[in-house]
């Protein structure tokens, strides 16, 4: 796993969202910077929190200049189940092939209960509209993960 790290170019990935629309990073960032949060899978208890997380403080992040994507190797249809189910007001991305994974280097051996297996990695990416990597949230509780990047995105503005 090569993971991109602050200074990278995010690649500029289009994926299609829970309602079967391409989502292209490039015209995201036409407006806002863009969180780019990894999750191994919708519906889990741990990345139903940090969604959660995200829906509730979304308008806090529009005030920061922010939106989010969340990025899994679910399909569209588990992915739109995940945001009728949990009320989500984000756009969440379907990577079956893990291809955008692979790009952000979050692809890679897992280890859980003694067994080995490739899977993504819980890592979130803060990209600049300049298309760069601003920051790397890569040590976080699922249901701290907002609070992090919001203190994160307010203390670059003081």
């Amino acid at each position: 796993m090569n993971t991109l790290t602050a200074g990278d170019n995010a690649p500029l990935f289009s994926l299609k969202n829970q309602n079967d629309e391409v989502v292209e990073l490039a015209t995201l960032l036409n407006d806002n910077q863009v969180l780019v949060y990894f999750y191994p899978k919708a519906l889990t208890p741990g990345c139903t929190v940090q969604a959660e997380q995200l829906r509730d403080h979304k308008e806090q992040l529009a005030q920061l200049n922010t939106v989010a994507v969340g990025i899994s190797p679910d399909p569209i249809k588990k992915l739109k189940n995940f945001e009728t189910k949990k009320e989500l007001n984000f756009d969440l991305l379907s990577d079956e092939d893990h291809a955008i994974a692979d790009a952000f280097g979050v692809w890679g051996l897992k280890k859980f209960m003694g067994k080995e297996y490739d899977g993504i990695h819980r890592l979130s990416f803060l990209v600049s509209q300049d298309g760069t990597i601003k920051h790397v949230f890569n040590k976080f509780k699922t249901k701290e993960h907002h609070q992090v990047v919001i203190d994160y995105i307010s203390s670059l503005s003081e």
